[in-house]
């Protein structure tokens, strides 16, 4: 787990009620830089997500670490996609592979209040990280 993704759910953590984290989560949002409408392609958009989320995942050769942006069409998914950037971004593959996403959205008491379409969009965002960190092991 990064620093990044400490500081990044430290607010989260610190949240008394779901409604406080579902703020937290939103304001979080607002902080993911807007993806260039060029980048929002076919191609990158995430299936099964309901709402929108474009995503791309490349590694950072020299550093051999993940490098993760994206963006969504609704400001809680946009937040929700700021965690996932945040635990995984900077990671090498092997250690992307061994890093469980819904573990840490659990420990953030974040997994029970989502619906199953919204738990459903993490998976497919962590399902595609977590495919391109197997590729480059492979």
């Amino acid at each position: 787990m990064t620093n990044t993704f400490k500081k990044t759910t430290e607010s989260i953590e610190k949240a008394s009620s779901w409604q406080q984290k579902y703020r937290e989560i939103m304001l979080l949002g607002k902080t993911l830089p807007a993806l260039p409408d060029a980048l929002k392609t076919e191609a990158s958009l995430v299936p099964g997500c309901e709402s929108k989320v474009w995503m791309f995942v490349e590694f950072d050769l020299k550093e051999n670490t993940l490098v993760v942006i994206g963006d969504s069409d609704t400001r809680i998914v946009k937040g929700l996609l700021a965690i996932i950037l945040s635990l995984y971004n900077g990671l090498t593959p092997e250690q992307v592979v061994k890093t469980d996403a819904y573990e840490e959205f659990d420990k953030l008491g974040l997994i029970s209040h989502l619906s199953t379409s919204r738990g459903n969009g993490i998976k497919a965002m962590v399902d595609r990280i977590q495919t391109m960190a197997q590729q480059k092991i492979s």
